[in-house]
């Protein structure tokens, strides 16, 4: 048993508190700094806990692990805080575009005219795909998944850019980080057209990046299409509501894939398929679901019971947060966003209808309240994608391309920092220990009926 006291440590290089670890096995004792934030936790610097004692930590999904140290984003989930360098996100989303926090999120400041004006520029000078990339599109399936397809696209630009790929190189970095910024709303909205089998419409620079992807999304070569700005701004703020999220699944795997040296490209693709997974950008797919599966409005009371039930499987997608202890900081922007787009499109969905229901109830009943159970940002988004015409399949798609400034940022971060190093989490093994080889002949199953099947944890 290990038996940890705080202590304060008088270092001569430091004056912040430390920690005593004691081996109630051993009765050694072995002194550990603390490291301490601007904001946030306090934290028990453990990087030379395995030298000096040979002991481990465990910590599985690494919920109570500090893996590396940021400047980009803070989150207080116990207040429903979001910080962007410094910066409250409602207040990023109500005035700011998505260019000027990726701006931001890159650079660290938000930009003066003359800056937005040269980096608005520079983005849509490359938005444009290699022709031999775009004939990389009719080799999948017309019946891909657009995720599927976004891994394979964005892991290829690698191909397409490997002479300027040294990340080493500052202007290198930059040149990369504006590339794929540029690029993914091309890759994303043509990996929904090929799934129509629709002709892919060409990126246009008169319009923002926000307009932009709507008119890629939308547009048919056949018509003119005109850009609604209510629209234009609410996929705006959808953006910058998922530009970051600190040390979330996808951005720890980016860091963890780029900490090997790994191209920019390949680093971002394995965000992109770790966001695919339904417990992290799948969660707003999760709320249409949920609300085919209630079908309509008089069966809400039903099923809110069935949720407040714990023997009951069924959940309400879209309430709480794991993060978020109180309200999720982005929602109150989204459900303004979302209702402006419901009364501008005018839509009588009975599934946005049985949506904004929902919304009610749960603002309003105890159990929601008392839980802090409030609609997220998942909940508003899903339904913000639907009422515009986005399938299901594309929610997690239009999250990729939000979150690609957030990815492109911590992987430059994390080639700056100091104290960086290749990822290399240890492990607590629980199986065989050493045991002589047996020859075929000799072998037998002790378990016929079993099989191989208890390896993988699945059902015969």
């Amino acid at each position: 048993m290990l038996v940890i006291e705080a202590q304060n440590m008088a270092k001569s290089d430091s004056n912040e508190d430390g920690f005593t670890i004691t081996d109630n096995k051993t009765g050694k004792s072995y002194d550990l700094p603390s490291r301490t934030g601007r904001m946030g936790n306090r934290l028990i610097d453990i990087s030379k806990l395995y030298p000096q004692t040979g002991i481990l930590t465990y910590d599985p999904g690494f919920s109570s692990t500090a893996a590396c140290k940021s400047s980009i984003t803070h989150i207080d989930g116990n207040k429903g805080v979001l910080l962007h360098r410094g910066y409250a996100i409602d207040e990023l989303a109500m005035n700011s575009d998505y260019m000027e926090v990726c701006y931001l999120l890159l650079y660290g400041e938000l930009p003066t005219p003359e800056q937005k004006e040269d980096f608005d520029n520079d983005i849509k000078n490359h938005t444009l795909l290699h022709e031999q990339l775009i004939r990389f599109y009719s080799g999948f399936m017309r019946s891909a998944h657009p995720m599927a397809v976004m891994v394979g696209v964005v892991g290829a630009l690698s191909a397409f850019y490997h002479d300027q790929m040294d990340i080493t190189d500052i202007d290198e970095r930059r040149l990369a980080a504006h590339r794929i910024i540029a690029k993914m709303p091309t890759i994303g909205a043509y990996a929904y057209k090929y799934s129509l089998g629709m002709a892919f419409p060409m990126p246009r620079n008169q319009y923002t990046y926000s307009e932009n992807l709507l008119q890629m999304m939308f547009s048919n070569p056949a018509e003119d299409y005109e850009i609604n700005p209510v629209l234009a701004r609410a996929i705006d703020r959808l953006l910058i509501l998922h530009a970051d999220h600190e040390q979330n699944a996808s951005t720890s795997t980016v860091r963890l894939a780029g900490s090997s040296g790994a191209n920019p490209y390949a680093c971002v693709a394995s965000g992109i398929a770790s966001l695919w997974g339904p417990a992290h950008g799948g969660a707003n797919e999760a709320v249409l679901k949920m609300l085919g599966e209630i079908g309509s409005v008089k069966n809400i009371q039903k099923y809110v019971k069935k949720a407040q039930d714990p023997d009951d499987p069924f959940r309400l997608m879209g309430f709480g947060h794991r993060v978020y202890k109180s309200y999720d900081p982005r929602a109150t922007v989204m459900r303004e966003s979302c209702h402006e787009v419901l009364q501008v499109l005018g839509i009588k969905d009975p599934k946005l209808e049985l949506a904004m229901e929902l919304e009610q109830i749960a603002l309003n009943d105890p159990y929601f309240v008392d839980k802090k159970l409030y609609p997220n940002v998942d909940f508003y988004s899903g339904i913000i994608m639907s009422a515009l015409g986005f399938p299901t399949s594309m929610f997690t798609v239009m999250f990729a391309i939000g979150r690609t400034v957030g990815w492109i940022s911590h992987w430059k971060e994390m080639l700056v920092d100091d104290e960086h190093r290749i990822g290399r989490p240890r492990q607590l093994y629980l199986g065989e220990e050493k045991r002589p080889y047996v020859p075929m002949d000799k072998r037998g199953h002790t378990d016929k009926k079993t099989g191989w099947s208890w390896l993988w944890g699945g059902k015969r």
